[in-house]
């Protein structure tokens, strides 16, 4: 599915990166960790960006917040997306974050601006 979206993002004329987030975690020890969180693709055209992840499947919240959780840590106000193969309805949750089905996304060449 990653490659289909990456395919399309660039036949829509984006230029694709993958993103890379660092951060500092504390363990129960208190004990600093370093690790790095993945943005699937960063997509850049003229001054438009978007932060897309593609998730196959999203069957329940936990997986939901695995996916959404380097979009919390990027602190800009470009457009973040979920991408699934999931039947959605396009919807917003509570930071701003718009889940889209694959196939809305590969139809409609404009849903990434709604």
């Amino acid at each position: 599915m990653e490659n289909v979206i990456y395919n399309e993002l660039r036949m829509r004329g984006y230029s694709v990166n993958v993103g890379v987030i660092p951060i500092a975690e504390k363990d129960k020890d208190g004990k600093v960790t370093r690790k790095q969180l993945e943005v699937d693709f960063v997509c850049t055209m003229e001054s438009v960006r978007y932060y897309i992840q593609s998730a196959y499947s999203l069957p329940d919240e936990t997986k939901r917040i695995q996916e959404i959780r380097p979009f919390r840590r990027i602190d800009d106000s470009f457009k973040k997306i979920v991408i699934t193969k999931d039947v959605v309805q396009p919807n917003y949750d509570e930071y701003g974050i718009l889940t889209i089905n694959i196939y809305d996304f590969l139809l409609n060449p404009d849903c990434l601006e709604k």
